[in-house]
């Protein structure tokens, strides 16, 4: 041992035996951080969207007081103080909501990130795919991203596709292959851990698997989403599944047997087209309509349908490129964008067609869309027929595919809600409360004490006509105020 050393641990000593000499002075907290300064919402009704919406227990001349990020007091204002030093919103003759939940929406850009919030949408359920992109994590503001993966079967967009361990495991061949049942209770354990929220069961799910991915799911606190093909929708219901995405798709439960059993070995190929062309062509006075609706009711699973998917080719829409927000959104960043000068979807024809006279290629255009249009119609009907037994609805536009914009298309959403049969309020609360109903999801969809506080103030009555749900004066997303016009001038 050199001189230095035994130098310097001799001084060690010292100072330690000095410092057990001594009184020690007080050890001396870290400083505190200061309280923030609270933000109060003075005189506003306050929109009441519990029980799906058929409560309506409006708080009038309320306040609201929110801290921290968080929603700390409601009540009258006769009973609630306004904290000292305050900053104080005006809500006189205003209405207040909880911010819009997007229930199944990419958001690839910062442009699409501005026109959700723009829109009043402050939670996303973010899916990353072929048609949607990837989601944009850099954007910043954006709205809340709760994570959706898919879970059972190969799928190069999976959120675990990229990662060393996983990348031979969920690389699709001809068509998606389930998992074993091993590495399927592995890839929800490590999709849960990147922070996922709801899990994504796709058609190649086989019954059995789809009974245990739900089961395993729920116990680890995970949301379920199914588009089930090779499983009998009757099954993946009575498991439990929480929601059903996508008019045209989950019409799928009403197929008889000898069309079901063949889409076990074919849920992609000639055996599902003509599954899912019997569904869709069912006229909606069809009994099976009827028994099929009942069971949706009395079963836990909610309707999510995405009717803004289909909203282009269904009568009385109008052109989305004209809204405000979309000066924000790029066509090449949306999957099948509508004409911007006309708002109308465009059907491409094949190659084969660019020597014909335009006169012919006008006509099969016109051929195309009148197909289209019918087959929305066909859909929009048996949808009628299934919403006559009171099933739970959920809010979601889709976007960006097949027509949606983020944040426009939840509006066309809660509309085609109200068009269906729902109140303006019970739409509202498909687009909020009954997300926190449905899922548990308890950190959002009111405005309530410990609620986060995303709130939009809205200048007429919602519940009375829900295009007043776009009339936003304030839009506050964790607390804090944003500046609405400052995000139309983003980059897209």
């Amino acid at each position: 041992m050199g001189f230095l050393r035994i130098l310097l641990l001799a001084l060690g000593e010292s100072a330690l035996a000095a410092s057990l000499a001594w009184p020690q002075a007080p050890q001396q907290p870290a400083p505190a951080a200061p309280p923030s300064v609270p933000l109060v919402l003075a005189g506003g009704t306050v929109i009441d969207l519990t029980g799906w919406g058929r409560s309506a227990t409006d708080l009038r001349d309320a306040v609201v007081i929110i801290q921290d990020g968080r929603i700390t007091d409601v009540g009258p204002r006769a009973l609630i103080p306004v904290p000292d030093g305050a900053q104080v919103i005006d809500c006189s003759e205003k209405y207040l909501i909880p911010g819009l939940v997007d229930g199944f929406a990419g958001m690839n850009s910062q442009g699409q990130a501005n026109a959700d919030l723009y829109m009043g949408v402050t939670t996303i359920v973010a899916v990353s795919d072929e048609v949607r992109g990837n989601v944009d994590f850099t954007a910043s503001p954006r709205p809340h991203l709760y994570l959706l993966d898919s879970v059972g079967s190969t799928d190069n967009g999976s959120l675990l596709a990229k990662r060393p361990e996983w990348a031979a495991k969920l690389k699709e061949g001809v068509r998606p292959v389930e998992l074993s049942p091993e590495d399927t209770a592995q890839q929800i354990a490590d999709t849960a851990h990147m922070g996922t929220r709801v899990v994504w069961l796709g058609g190649d799910i086989t019954a059995a698997n789809t009974q245990w991915i739900i089961a395993r799911a729920h116990q680890m606190g995970l949301v379920t989403y199914g588009e089930f093909v090779a499983t009998p929708y009757t099954v993946g219901i009575e498991s439990g599944v929480d929601a059903l995405p996508h008019m045209g798709r989950y019409e799928l439960g009403l197929i008889p047997d000898e069309l079901q059993v063949p889409l076990v070995d074919d849920p992609y190929g000639a055996s599902a087209t003509t599954a899912f062309d019997y569904s869709q062509r069912l006229p909606s006075t069809d009994p099976h309509i009827r028994d099929y609706a009942r069971f949706l009711a009395s079963h836990r699973a909610a309707l999510m349908p995405t009717f803004s998917m289909y909203y282009l080719r269904l009568p009385a829409h109008r052109n989305l490129w004209k809204e405000p927000a979309a000066v924000l959104l790029d066509p090449a960043h949306l999957s099948m964008p509508p004409d911007r000068k006309t708002g109308e979807m465009d059907y491409p024809l094949g190659a084969w067609t660019r020597h014909l006279p335009a006169s012919a290629i006008r006509w099969l255009e016109e051929g195309q869309r009148k197909k289209a249009d019918l087959e929305a119609m066909r859909l929009w009907r048996i949808n009628q027929a299934l919403f006559t037994a009171f099933p739970h609805y959920l809010a979601a536009s889709g976007a960006g595919a097949m027509g949606t914009m983020p944040g426009i298309s939840m509006h066309t959403e809660l509309e085609m809600l109200v068009r269906l049969g729902l109140s303006p309020r019970e739409a509202l609360a498909a687009a909020t409360n009954n997300y926190a109903i449905q899922f548990g999801w308890t950190e959002l969809g009111l405005i309530a004490p410990g609620r986060r506080a995303d709130i939009l103030v809205v200048d007429a009555d919602p519940t009375a006509n829900i295009w007043n749900a776009r009339r936003i004066s304030t839009l506050i997303v964790d607390g804090n105020v944003m500046d609405r016009q400052a995000l139309l001038s983003s980059k897209k």
